[in-house]
């Protein structure tokens, strides 16, 4: 059994607590990719609640790698102020923050630049099906510099470290998935199959230092749930800190997992990818927590290192304080499509009935 209240080290620093923030993105910025007072409101409500640890939204070190025109991004030095408006103000509650950085691969939106992979693939850009550019050598170098050099603008914004974003079929987790048929040192073998990203790792390592944590958000199941843990091995090889745990590419039906779990599918990846490194590197998981009665089941049952929270944090910052504290809060309604999306058509539940009435998302 694990108190949620107990701290934990990641790297060199310590969270004050096992509960973190999820990345969830908001497409809240301008094509300029800069950070408004919005982003610092909403990131600073969620450290006054004590959450140990934000990840800050996917965060693009690319204009062209975007997700959507109106993506945060740390592709430029213009944008470095803005992030440690955000940093200072989290950090004025005693939280870490690390935002994770991203580049879309198969996951670019169309407007922002033709999707990229490590194999010519036909894919759907979200209108039509497409065949995506397959990376030189050279394409390669050259967005691995691009995440060493974001890297390098968040340890000037003072933040805590950064999150590689692994998952859910974009470019880092595209190395590391299926699609990858490459026959040079990049496709092949699971040292080849993660070394994009592993070689980023040592890139930022050797750049921002030992105290700079470094973060992987790493699909539990690509390029199978067998062999996700020996590519996250390399990873951890290379420098990687903390392991947070989710889905990308690759089905995975045969993970152990059933209905009447009090955890998802999905954050069954991370259980096994906690159970696979036993202590040696913190691994968390993601996806449906939205009480404290699953939260603390995982603790108790010493299933995660720390839970990342997503919409029920959204719905509510209390929600972290309710697990710490029984601190009231209002439970997620779990919307069919979440009010905190990009796309949102109504008002948070939750939100409503806690009397917020202004949304800034």
């Amino acid at each position: 059994m694990t108190d949620p209240a107990s701290p934990i080290k990641i790297g060199t620093k310590t969270l004050k607590n096992r509960i973190t923030m999820a990345p969830t993105v908001k497409f809240a910025a301008g094509a300029d990719g800069l950070v408004t007072d919005e982003f610092v409101h909403h990131y600073e409500e969620r450290a006054k609640h004590g959450v140990g640890l934000i990840v800050l939204e996917a965060t693009c070190v690319a204009p062209e790698g975007r997700l959507f025109p109106s993506q945060l991004g740390l592709w430029c030095d213009e944008q470095i102020e803005g992030h440690r408006k955000i940093a200072d103000a989290v950090h004025k509650h005693g939280t870490l923050i690390i935002p994770q950085i991203h580049h879309g691969g198969l996951g670019t939106h169309p407007a922002c630049g033709p999707l990229t992979s490590p194999t010519k693939v036909r894919w759907n850009n979200g209108d039509e099906e497409v065949d995506a550019v397959e990376l030189t050598l050279e394409d390669i170098a050259r967005i691995q510099q691009q995440f060493v050099d974001a890297a390098i603008r968040a340890q000037k914004a003072g933040y805590d470290g950064v999150q590689l974003h692994g998952c859910h079929a974009y470019l880092i987790n595209n190395f590391a998935s299926p699609v990858n048929k490459r026959t040079d040192r990049y496709g092949g073998s699971i040292e080849n199959l993660a070394r994009f990203g592993s070689e980023i790792i040592s890139g930022i390592r050797k750049a921002c230092g030992p105290d700079f944590i470094i973060s992987m958000r790493v699909s539990g199941a690509d390029p199978s749930p067998k062999e996700a843990p020996l590519i996250a091995e390399q990873y951890v090889a290379a420098g990687c800190d903390y392991l947070q745990v989710s889905c990308g590419i690759a089905e995975f039906p045969d993970v152990p997992w059933d209905e009447s779990l009090p955890y998802t599918k999905i954050a069954a990846l991370g259980v096994a990818m906690h159970e696979h490194f036993k202590g040696r590197v913190p691994v968390s998981t993601v996806n449906g927590f939205r009480t404290v009665e699953q939260v603390r089941y995982m603790f108790d049952h010493d299933l995660i290192d720390t839970i990342d929270l997503a919409c029920g944090l959204l719905a509510d910052p209390a929600f972290t304080g309710a697990i710490l504290t029984g601190e009231p809060y209002v439970k997620c309604a779990s919307c069919p499509q979440c009010a905190y999306g990009p796309f949102h058509a109504h008002k948070c539940p939750a939100a409503v009935k806690r009397g917020v009435e202004e949304f800034r998302f």
